[in-house]
């Protein structure tokens, strides 16, 4: 699994989707609500492009390493999301930016947590067969944990939202990419065309974001006091995603392969998978959206970062 040069300067790629995006829609306000209406088919094709790289039907591969499987699990749906709940209570009253932080931190990511696996010397089969599973147990602890999480509020809004158009946008593609996994691995010489999908993820997702900052230029320049709150913090939960990594893998006493499993899975986050959810919610809630952006900026920055020291400090070989 080699990087490209796309998905090596991607961070840059999406910085100038959003900038560009931004200037459009401040520049031109009637652009901004044809992005809103592009912007919907533009995430049901990410998505999909997304998900295909999933192994999604080789869940049983995903239990032959049961030690590993408990300690993500623990790490991800124990332990993190006590210190989502602990860093709720300490961002300030907004109940958008709440939303967005709560969202965005406690799903694991199953897409580019691959890449960066590979990239940092991580066990790349071990994470790919354990996707799958962990996109199932999110899906399934989510509303748990907003449930949890969340003031009533904020639960009432939620509640109240017409969701099926955010939720068909993400199991429209899920089945999509089912279908065409079991089409893939019919014949193998047809396995081409699943790196050729992947290989659109950068541009989809520049894409994605650029119509996201077009559609809400106004609101989101609005809400840009958010950046100097959220931004630290994610920063601070990849220091602390690190620190859990090795403290599990060092009570496991796992292989530094797999232990860079633990650090990527609990480093990188499912922003793109929640953000329809967060484009559901109604006029005034621009900021969840820009949370969850800012979140993935701030992860890729890390994950830059990450794949370097990761193999040196982190996760050395011993």
């Amino acid at each position: 699994m080699a990087i490209t040069p796309l998905e090596r300067y991607q961070a840059l790629i999406y910085l100038i989707a959003i900038a560009a995006g931004l200037v459009v829609g401040q520049q031109w306000p009637t652009i901004g609500p044809i992005a809103d209406q592009v912007l919907w088919p533009l995430l049901a094709l990410l998505l999909t492009v997304t998900f295909l790289q999933i192994p999604l039907l080789h869940l049983r591969e995903a239990l032959v390493d049961r030690q590993l499987v408990t300690l993500l699990f623990i790490g991800n749906f124990v332990v993190i999301p006590v210190v989502v709940w602990l860093l709720l209570h300490w961002l300030p009253p907004e109940a958008a930016l709440r939303l967005g932080v709560a969202l965005v931190l406690l799903v694991p990511c199953t897409d580019w947590f691959i890449a960066f696996c590979h990239l940092g010397g991580g066990d790349t089969a071990r994470a790919l067969a354990v996707t799958p599973l962990l996109l199932i147990v999110q899906g399934a602890l989510l509303p748990l944990y907003l449930w949890l999480m969340l003031d009533a509020a904020t639960l009432d809004l939620v509640a109240g939202l017409n969701l099926w158009p955010a939720l068909l946008i993400i199991f429209v593609p899920l089945v999509v990419a089912l279908l065409g996994e079991r089409w893939l691995e019919a014949r193998p010489e047809r396995q081409v065309w699943r790196q050729r999908s992947a290989a659109l993820t950068v541009p989809l997702l520049a894409l994605v974001v650029g119509a996201i900052a077009t559609a809400q230029a106004p609101a989101a320049l609005a809400a840009l006091a958010v950046l100097p709150v959220v931004t630290p913090v994610f920063f601070a939960f990849l220091l602390f995603a690190a620190a859990l990594a090795r403290l599990l893998a060092g009570l496991g006493r796992l292989p530094a392969r797999r232990g860079r499993v633990l650090l990527f899975s609990f480093s990188t986050r499912n922003s793109f998978v929640v953000l329809p959810l967060a484009l559901s919610l109604p006029p005034g809630w621009e900021a969840t959206a820009l949370v969850i952006v800012v979140q993935a900026l701030v992860e890729l920055i890390g994950m830059a970062v990450m794949v370097w020291a990761g193999p040196r400090w982190v996760m050395r070989a011993g």
